[in-house]
């Protein structure tokens, strides 16, 4: 995929205010959530957001474009609400308003993830390309933390941002599953139970005890 414009797809897609590609994303997503994407057809996108299969691909030319264009979505939301340099245990905790703010794309995400582990799948390599990118965005705060003398350097960044990744991962189907769940505790809650195993107090309490 070309970045040479500078422009990423769903900029292009959205810049022009394209309420009919505008509602077709919509549609798409929400049928995408529901049903799955083995289940969903562009037919079925089409007359739900009002317009003909022919209308349907004149924006999208096939489900694998439709598909991409809505993850491009997902991505945008997660990134303009992102800060990739900021404080990493603040932007755990944070990971609870974007379940509430957008709970149908994730609904949707953990659908198609759910839909697309085979290497053969659709979307396997997208999805798979997010997660290392997403473990690495948490292996990198945990770094900025340890050369900052915050974080205990004891610990392997990488494999303790796979543990993080896993809880956000296994909290989104839980919550699906129980939307009662307190998120915001839950994650204030973890996150101060890794900020305390991260500090470098944690080595030296580990220490004493023996």
């Amino acid at each position: 995929m070309s970045q040479a414009s500078g422009t990423r797809p769903y900029d292009a897609l959205l810049a022009k205010g394209e309420e009919r590609k505008r509602r077709i994303l919509e549609v798409a997503q929400r049928l995408l959530a529901r049903n799955g994407w083995r289940n969903t057809t562009l037919a079925q996108i089409a007359a739900e957001a009002g317009v003909t299969p022919a209308g349907l691909l004149h924006h999208f030319e096939s489900k694998a474009v439709l598909l991409h264009a809505v993850l491009e979505l997902r991505d945008a939301d997660d990134e303009a609400h992102a800060d990739r340099s900021g404080d990493i245990l603040e932007q755990l905790e944070n990971v609870a308003q974007r379940f509430e703010r957008s709970p149908e794309r994730v609904r949707m995400f953990t659908v198609l993830q759910a839909e697309n582990l085979e290497p053969d799948a659709p979307l396997h390599d997208r999805l798979l390309f997010r997660y290392h990118a997403a473990v690495e965005t948490v292996a990198e705060g945990i770094r900025r933390g340890q050369r900052g003398g915050r974080f205990r350097t004891d610990l392997d960044a990488a494999e303790k941002a796979v543990e993080v990744i896993a809880f956000i991962n296994g909290m989104e189907t839980s919550w699906l599953l129980d939307p009662s769940i307190p998120l915001v505790q839950v994650f204030r809650e973890y996150a101060r139970s890794l900020e305390r195993e991260l500090s470098p107090g944690a080595v030296r309490s580990a220490i004493g005890s023996q």
